[in-house]
């Protein structure tokens, strides 16, 4: 019994005292911020195709569609031109700044906004990518995720730290209010990097589960298939090339459905980097044969929040000398507390 208080009094010293992963969190914030920007960027010359008054999916139909899917958009506030530019571009300002990690908490949430306005108004036009983006985006908006490579957290550092220390309880009403207000960011931060990794958890064993219910990924055959589809063969001289490797194709297929459905139970052993690889050349073989690369980004970038600060931190001990070689680097010292979820 004692052992059982035990562990949930450490468990909610955890969760209450120190925010956890802050520099995978600011990973999703650059990759998310910067991989929505570029594709803003790059559908801008179609943006009246796809979200526009000019769309197929006319406003009328978006907002048909709102009564099914409780979705809302601010893309369908008015169907004049003027107004749909005006979002636009005002999105990809705010996917700038979330980015930079400019003022985050506020963009964080305009950031959650203009994803949702986005996906809501022409919900059939992606390729799937940006359901994944949207959760992630949403999630994003309770993390710390400005604490670390941010502008935020340069202007922090070099701000002198708060007079008194610390906040502790028991103080002054000034003292009480910061405690407060620094438990509760530490606490939506580590529940939201907590419901991320459970979100990728359940995409990959349920992905890996319904794997091995079918029939062709239980004899082998699937990627042969999944290489044919000609609606997913950017590159068909690649995909003919790799189906005349069966055998090789096969091993593929049995190591994806392995992984996937071994990945949640892999997360506490250093087993997980070399599955965290195996995932990496995964995607990218997605975005390579199928012409998935939202889809693929967005997995790739979501399957940092299993990296902890130590793995990013150890990256930062390292300098390239200019013959290429690496060379050893001063120990980085760990980040203080005034700079934590602030």
């Amino acid at each position: 019994m004692a052992s059982a208080i035990d562990r949930l009094g450490r468990l909610f010293a955890l969760l209450t005292e120190r925010p956890v992963s802050l520099y995978a969190a600011a990973v999703l914030r650059i990759g998310y911020g910067q991989f929505y920007l570029v594709f803003l960027l790059r559908e801008f010359p179609y943006r009246n195709e796809i979200w526009g008054p000019g769309a197929p999916w006319t406003p009328a139909l978006a907002r048909q569609l709102f009564d099914q899917t409780g979705w809302t958009s601010v893309l369908t506030l008015s169907d004049s031109r003027t107004w749909f530019e005006f979002c636009y571009v005002t999105a990809l300002a705010v996917s700038a700044l979330f980015l930079l990690g400019w003022r985050t908490r506020v963009m964080s949430i305009l950031f959650a906004g203009v994803v949702i306005s986005f996906h809501a108004r022409a919900i059939l036009m992606t390729d799937g990518g940006d359901n994944l983006i949207l959760l992630m985006a949403i999630y994003l908006a309770f993390t710390a995720c400005g604490s670390r490579w941010s502008l935020d957290a340069r202007r922090r550092g070099r701000q002198a730290p708060p007079a008194g220390g610390p906040p502790i309880p028991g103080g002054t009403l000034r003292d009480d209010l910061r405690y407060v207000r620094k438990t509760l960011t530490t606490v939506l931060h580590n529940c939201g990097m907590f419901v991320i990794a459970a979100q990728v958890c359940l995409l990959y064993g349920a992905a890996g589960l319904y794997k091995v219910q079918g029939s062709f990924w239980d004899n082998g055959t699937a990627l042969h298939y999944v290489l044919n589809l000609h609606l997913f063969r950017p590159w068909p001289m690649l995909s003919e090339m790799a189906d005349r490797h069966a055998v090789l194709m096969a091993v593929v297929g049995y190591m994806t459905v392995l992984v996937q459905v071994a990945f949640p139970f892999v997360l506490f052993g250093r087993l997980k980097y070399p599955v965290l690889a195996v995932m990496l050349g995964m995607h990218a073989g997605i975005a390579l044969f199928l012409g998935l690369p939202l889809f693929s980004g967005a997995m790739i970038i979501a399957d940092t929040v299993f990296l902890p600060d130590r793995f990013f931190l150890r990256l930062m001990q390292f300098r390239f000398a200019p013959g290429g070689r690496v060379r050893d680097a001063v120990h980085l010292p760990v980040p203080s507390q005034k700079q934590s979820a602030g």
